[in-house]
């Protein structure tokens, strides 16, 4: 991911603009494009500062406020497949995909892999 201009040059095109020069010519002199002038323009201008915002970071997990519920069923029922999982909390009106439930399983630190029992029974 890329990184964001320093605060400097932020800090130098906004006081360039403020000064009355225009955007085009500003963003001629620092070599930035003009969209960019005009993003810290107005970010100075309702923010107080041309600091960047947060780049990237972690997305919510989506199924945190149905933990209980998918713990409770999980421990009730421990051979429950999750398109079956899923099932039910669509009947709920929570709609996930198969692979956000998946993750939420896997974050829990539970695993739905079972020993086979002829695996387990041969000899070594």
């Amino acid at each position: 991911m890329a990184r964001a201009y320093s605060l400097d040059l932020r800090e130098r095109v906004v006081a360039a603009v403020n000064g009355g020069r225009c955007c085009r010519s500003v963003a001629e002199t620092y070599a930035v494009s003009p969209s960019c002038v005009v993003k810290w323009s107005q970010r100075a201008r309702k923010t107080g500062s041309a600091a960047p915002g947060q780049i990237g970071g972690h997305r919510p997990v989506l199924l945190a406020d149905h933990r209980d519920f998918i713990l409770a069923r999980l421990a009730a029922e421990p051979h429950i497949t999750l398109r079956r999982l899923q099932a039910e909390l669509a009947e709920r009106e929570v709609l996930v995909s198969f692979g956000t439930l998946w993750n939420f399983v896997r974050r829990e630190g539970l695993s739905f892999k079972k020993k086979s029992a002829a695996k387990r029974a041969r000899p070594a």
